[in-house]
């Protein structure tokens, strides 16, 4: 029992260190040695519970999904509808690969990750069943899936570009445009909505909502 806890207890300080300078310092930047080494133990030790940096990658993306739906529900209490909090979630996002190195860092790793790749595919799509179940009403579980790897290429396209003869608000639009246009929602019904969102500070909420990730995942950290 004792080595038992002792297992937890290394393996949660091996999660919080390694997100807070995935979050910090970048992902890229940090190796399983620096992680080990500001923890005080060996590497053989730290792979021994997360054989890679991508699995520590994989439970922070985890933590991300949960953050997401939570932003969600929050939205949804203030009046907004669940395609609208998709279409902000694109838009704080893209701003905060924008505005931060290390987080643009961050979610290209994921998306250049197959084992965190796969977890969020798996998420989206249930999450797109419920949030577009009225424009999809026919649509089977591969045409979701479909669906998925074509908004998969749209949030990384829209997130890898730093162009600067493409400004971010039309990156911005262009990606929302298409990804709710493969969801079927009619024409007025996305300029209506791309342009409330366009009207609001992306760049400021993109920094509001990843500061909020990142006190969300210390929380769950400490709840584990």
């Amino acid at each position: 029992m004792a080595e038992l806890r002792k297992s937890k207890l290394i393996k949660h300080q091996i999660i919080k260190t390694a997100a807070t300078m995935f979050l910090e310092v970048g992902y890229s930047k940090t190796s399983p040695q620096t992680i080990a080494k500001e923890l005080g133990i060996s590497t053989g030790n730290l792979t021994y519970h997360y054989p890679t940096k991508e699995h520590l990658l994989a439970v922070l993306v985890e933590m991300l999904c949960e953050f997401q739906e939570r932003l969600i529900g929050y939205e949804a209490d203030k009046g907004l509808s669940s395609n609208m909090s998709i279409c902000i979630e694109l838009m704080t996002v893209a701003a905060a690969c924008e505005e931060n190195e290390v987080a643009r860092d961050f979610f290209i790793s994921t998306f250049q990750s197959p084992v965190c790749l796969d977890y969020l595919r798996k998420s989206h799509v249930e999450r797109a069943k419920r949030i577009f179940a009225e424009q999809c009403k026919d649509w089977t579980d591969e045409q979701f899936i479909e669906a998925e790897i074509l908004v998969h290429g749209i949030d990384y396209a829209t997130i890898i570009s730093n162009d600067a003869l493409v400004p971010l608000d039309v990156r911005i639009s262009g990606a929302l445009n298409q990804i709710l246009s493969i969801y079927n929602v009619p024409e007025e019904m996305r300029k209506e909505k791309i342009k409330k969102v366009l009207a609001m500070d992306c760049r400021g909420l993109g920094k509001r909502v990843l500061n909020e990730f990142k006190d969300f995942v210390e929380q769950q950290i400490i709840a584990e």
